[in-house]
This record gives structure tokens, C-alpha cells and sequence, in this order.
């Protein structure tokens, strides 16, 4: 497939085929409503290519199958939606108690529980508070299209690599049903020396490698805890992403990620149009979460921050830890599979603005 070439491609397809170009030849999934496409294209692709496809008896099997494969130090993925990512929890906290890269894709939905099967942003707790049990973090890629869902892909597994931890696009319904014109970037595949750790066979020339969570001494675990989140600090110093739009003179900022972000753009416009001087920040990553755009805002004397998402208020707790009380800060959404209209949002701008216009 040409990487120049502009093509139409489905977001779910467009995903899979990324990953495949990032060299990731691994995947193990099993099928759910509306990722289910992700899956269904690496069956097709992944024989083709001499590599390996498997749908697993569960999402459970599919985790810990990802586990294996990237102890093994291949590129390895697995994707699902809100529900069955529930189910992989317990294996995300051992890729990550063992240092183990990998690339999990959430395409949401509505929930809790089963929900239902339109696009939703609830699993925000989730990925960016507790994706597994313990002292972890995940590294979470919000794209808004599916161009930027392509090229997330291939940061995703660079720095899954480069860091040895769980990487997570999180997408939603909306963006892995939709259709847009896509390019592959002409990228060559990064590699890394993994061979101070993989448990690829020794071949009697070197000791043992064991790919391991397990520390019964307890200093032991800290220090291995304590070592691992000074990566996370690297993480957050070097790659904290966000994109801000008509943020120079703004006097009210949204905050809103993902395909949330589209619909906020278009109503950012038209306030814009009605003399209200408002702005976008557009989190990339939402951990590490870009908190100093938005801090930087409070502190130039914005009066007010609206976060708008597809949940009933999640990532609206960031948005305040950075504001830190130096201005309101307000909340709307729709939930269980109800997308926000420009509308909606732009009536709440308008709110916010309240009698400064």
C-alpha cells in the first residue's frame, strides 16, 4: 500500500493497517462492537504477511497473549471497546509490572456496564487513572481523525519501545466508523535493542531472561516502582502533547479532546463570530495530560474554562487541577452514546460568557 497515496479508509481499517506499516505483525483480539473492524482487517492482512492473527477465546486470553508475544520482544497489539479493555485490565497491570511495551487500542462506547454501541469518552477514569491495579501509567493518544489515529499509531509503538511501557490510542465509536480520505507517513520502522531482557531463547550463550511482576521482597518492589516512574517524568518532560487554536487573545477557553474536539471547533468558530473571544486546548495526550497550556491561560487572566466531553465530567477533573481556583471552571457533555451538537456547545460558550458580550 503506497504511503503517498490519499485514500478513503474506514477509521477502524485505517488503524489496523497503520500498525501493520509500524511493524507490529502481532495481533491478538477478540470481536466487539465498534472495533470489531480493527480485527477484522488484520485477519485478512496478517496471513499475507507472515504474520500472526489470533482471536482469543476471551479478552483475558488476548492480554496475556500480548504479553507473551512482547516478552518475546516482537511488536505486539490488541484492540476492544470499553467493556472487553474492563476485562484486559489485569493483564495491562502486568505488562506494565513487567516493563513490557505494547500498543492497546479502546475504541469506546457507551457504558458503564454493556451500554450500548455509539461513541462515548467515559473510559477517560479509566485510561488515565486506573487501566490496571497498582502504581502505573499508560501512555493515551487522543486523535480527533483518522489521519492523526494513523500517525498515533506509529508514535505509540516508538515510544512504548523507547520506554518500555503499555501504550493506548484512545479512540470512540464515532472515529472507528467514519470515513476520510488517510495517507500513511513514509516512516521507517524504528528499532530498539531489546536484547538485554527478551526471552527469545538464549541458545546457551547468555544467561536467563525473565519477564516478571512478581517481588515478594518489598524493597525490591519499590525500587522497581521507583525506577519506573522516573521514566514517567522523562515521559511527561519530553512528550506531553496538546494543540491550542485561537488561544492568543482568547478570554474563555474549551477544553476538549478526541472527536469531541471537532464539533468544539466548529463552535468555537461561531462564538468567535458573535464577538466572544474564545479558544480550544486540544489535549494529544491525555497521560501525561498537558497541563501547562492551561495553566499558562489561567494565568494570563482567562476568565473562564468549559470542558466538553462524551461523558458526564471526567477529564474535567484535570482541566481544574490545572486551573487551580483561579477562574471557573464549568462542564457539559452528553452521555451514553449521544454526541454533542455545535449547537449545544455553543450555547454553553455562551453561558460561560455570560454578560461580559
Amino acid at each position: 500500500m503506497s504511503s503517498t497515496q490519499k485514500m478513503l479508509m474506514k477509521g477502524n481499517e485505517a488503524l489496523a493497517e497503520a500498525a501493520i506499516q509500524a511493524g507490529c505483525h502481532h495481533f491478538f483480539g477478540y470481536p466487539i462492537t465498534p472495533q470489531t473492524e480493527v480485527a477484522a482487517y488484520m485477519a485478512k492482512k496478517m496471513p499475507k504477511i507472515g504474520g500472526t492473527y489470533m482471536q482469543a477465546e476471551s479478552e483475558i486470553a488476548a492480554i496475556n497473549m500480548v504479553y507473551g508475544a512482547a516478552s518475546a520482544g516482537v511488536r505486539a497489539m490488541t484492540s476492544s471497546s470499553s467493556p472487553g479493555i474492563s476485562l484486559k485490565s489485569e493483564g495491562i497491570s502486568y505488562l506494565a509490572g513487567s516493563d513490557l511495551p505494547c500498543l492497546i487500542v479502546n475504541v469506546q462506547r457507551g457504558s458503564p456496564g454493556l451500554g450500548g454501541i455509539q461513541p462515548s469518552q467515559a473510559d477517560y477514569w479509566q485510561a488515565t487513572r486506573a487501566p490496571g491495579h497498582g502504581d502505573l501509567h499508560v501512555l493515551v493518544f487522543a486523535p480527533s481523525s483518522i489521519q492523526e489515529m494513523v500517525d498515533m499509531v506509529f508514535d505509540a509503538f516508538d515510544l512504548a519501545d523507547c520506554y518500555r511501557m503499555p501504550a493506548m490510542i484512545l479512540a470512540d465509536g464515532m472515529l472507528g466508523q467514519m470515513m476520510e480520505p488517510i495517507s500513511f507517513p513514509e516512516k521507517q520502522v524504528k528499532t530498539y535493542d531489546k536484547s538485554g531482557w527478551t526471552t527469545n531463547g538464549h541458545q546457551h550463550k547468555r544467561a536467563h531472561h525473565i519477564v516478571n511482576s512478581l517481588y515478594l521482597q518489598p524493597e525490591e518492589l519499590e525500587d522497581k516502582i521507583l525506577e519506573r516512574f522516573q521514566r514517567y517524568e522523562e515521559v511527561k518532560a519530553k512528550h506531553t502533547r496538546c494543540e491550542e487554536y485561537l488561544m492568543e487573545d482568547a478570554e474563555y477557553v474549551v477544553v476538549a479532546y478526541g472527536a469531541t474536539s471537532r464539533i468544539v471547533r466548529s463552535s468555537v468558530n461561531s462564538a468567535r463570530e458573535k464577538g466572544i473571544k474564545v479558544g480550544l486546548i486540544r489535549p494529544l495526550t491525555l497521560w501525561p495530560y498537558p497541563y501547562a497550556p492551561i495553566e499558562k491561560a489561567a494565568e494570563r487572566g482567562a476568565k473562564a474554562f468549559l470542558s466538553v466531553e462524551m461523558s458526564m465530567g471526567q477529564m474535567v477533573d484535570d482541566v481544574r487541577i490545572a486551573v487551580n481556583g483561579r477562574a471557573p471552571v464549568s462542564f457539559f457533555g452528553r452521555t451514553g452514546g449521544v454526541i454533542p451538537t455545535p449547537a449545544e456547545v455553543l450555547s454553553e460558550i455562551e453561558k460561560m460568557a455570560g454578560g461580559d458580550r
